[in-house]
């Protein structure tokens, strides 16, 4: 009996020290890779069919894994307005081969249901550290996720923004659609994962983030995560809509640019876990040629939709962000019957082409599918919510002034409005969720979205958009 357990211990210690000898010899192996990723496409559907073509082509030479750095919703009406908000996008991700994705700010727009079922729907890998989904109805995601593709094993740690509003730790949504979930700020939580490339002995470790480029100083942005949390081999961003190719403290950090325009292809060699040699593309999808039939019908179908292109109006010149912001809030402001609207500047996705106005370019200008509300409201509340908002807004029905450190309001007729008079104030919802504490608990809601009440605004009362000299934009400084 004593052979026998000396026998088997020796058998153990050969299987254990040749599979040590082994893990030793992949690591020394020169391993060959390709990441391909997107960031911050907004529903962007057609050039999903050319990826799909460069990551099938790429697969054939070396191995290969495609990753996405959030927004993948709210750009698009064919993917925002679809019975199902959002399939599309996923079902392109899911033809592609996508492997893990990091949450957008975006991916929360349609609210908790909506992001349940795209979440169940999708193929690949949700990743993000700092949200608890608590007790709503979203699949939790991995803090961190670990890709394996032939012998190379990749650690994708997720993080999302939270600078979404003031009062509340989320992210840069509607805060009334996160309302059942947690968020921790990034830089509160980054630091416990700094042993993961070792503890998953993965050969990369990689920062999967939306967090934009540089969050100055007092966010974490993938700028701060290189220069203060130095263990990532890479970084691959999104949110601040750039194209990023540089190293900041010897760690790549690269970001796509925006609406599918750009397929960022980074070719690695590792070897002992540590990248050997890095080369970077950005693929310019808008002039590739090549794409795949199969996915290009499905896509085609899922644009074909005639009610996006009624002609419901005319656009006098090409508009500037800025000159649409003037449009929407009067548009706002005839629709809804109120003496004052105002529209947050980041809520004006769109510029608008001279020529014939579509219901698409209604909702590409207005993607959200906010509500709309009416508030009846002091000058003083109104000075109050400007001040101490801080914020850029759009606004129409009345002229607004800057003196010092104090606001001036006048009608249209440059009269002084006192500051006790009460104005009814329309609005999107998304602006008293988010700045809260500076209007009334109660609000008379509204039946249309802010994008239906400009299509309204267009077929009934006026057509025409001609705001060559507007610029009703006023920012407390």
């Amino acid at each position: 009996m004593k052979k026998i357990y000396i026998f088997l211990f020796t058998i153990i210690i050969l299987i254990t020290g040749c599979s040590k000898d082994n893990e030793a010899i992949q690591s020394s192996k020169v391993k060959n890779l390709t990441i391909f990723f997107v960031n911050d496409q907004h529903g962007q559907l057609n050039n999903f069919s050319k990826i799909k073509h460069i990551v099938d082509l790429e697969k054939q030479e070396t191995n290969v894994i495609t990753v996405c750095s959030g927004d993948i919703f709210s750009g698009n009406p064919v993917v925002d307005n679809h019975p199902q908000k959002g399939y599309p996008m996923i079902d392109a991700m899911n033809r592609v081969g996508f492997n893990v994705s990091v949450f957008g700010n975006h991916e929360f727009d349609y609210g908790e249901s909506i992001l349940t079922d795209r979440m169940e729907q999708a193929n690949f890998n949700w990743v993000c550290a700092n949200v608890d989904v608590g007790n709503s109805s979203i699949p939790d995601p991995f803090e961190y996720q670990s890709i394996s593709v032939e012998n190379i094993k990749v650690t994708f740690l997720g993080l999302v923004e939270t600078n979404g509003s003031d009062t509340h730790t989320i992210p840069s949504t509607h805060p009334w659609r996160v309302q059942d979930l947690t968020f921790q700020r990034p830089e509160n939580v980054i630091a416990q994962y700094a042993d993961i490339k070792l503890q998953e002995n993965s050969d990369l470790y990689i920062a999967l983030t939306h967090l934009g480029f540089n969050g100055g100083s007092n966010s974490l942005g993938d700028t701060q995560i290189a220069e203060q949390y130095p263990y990532f081999d890479l970084i691959i961003g999104g949110h601040s809509h750039q194209k990023i190719n540089t190293t900041i403290n010897n760690i790549p950090i690269f970001q796509s640019g925006s609406n599918l325009n750009g397929l960022g292809k980074i070719e690695l060699t590792i070897k002992d876990k540590t990248v050997q040699t890095i080369n970077y593309e950005l693929i310019d999808l808008n002039s590739y040629t090549e794409y795949d039939a199969d996915l290009k019908t499905i896509i085609d179908d899922y644009n074909d939709l005639p009610y996006l292109n009624e002609i419901i109006g005319y656009s006098h010149f090409n508009h500037n962000k800025s000159q649409v912001g003037c449009f929407y809030t009067d548009a706002l402001k005839g629709a809804m019957n109120v003496d004052v609207t105002f529209q947050n500047t980041g809520g004006v996705r769109s510029t608008l082409n001279k020529g014939d106005i579509t219901n698409r370019e209604i909702f590409e200008i207005s993607p959200f599918n906010n509500g709309t509300v009416i508030y009846n409201m002091s000058v003083t509340e109104i000075k109050n919510f400007l001040i101490g908002s801080r914020s850029g807004f759009y606004y129409s029905g009345i002229q607004i002034e800057q003196i010092g450190n104090e606001i001036q309001i006048k009608d249209l007729n440059n009269n002084i409005i006192p500051n006790n008079t009460i104005l009814t104030v329309g609005t999107i919802d998304y602006i008293p969720a988010v700045y809260e504490n500076y209007f009334p608990s109660n609000g008379n809601i509204q039946l249309l979205t802010g994008a239906e009440t400009i299509i309204t605004y267009l077929k009934n009362y006026n057509s025409d958009v001609n705001y060559s000299d507007c610029n009703n934009l006023f920012r407390f400084q």
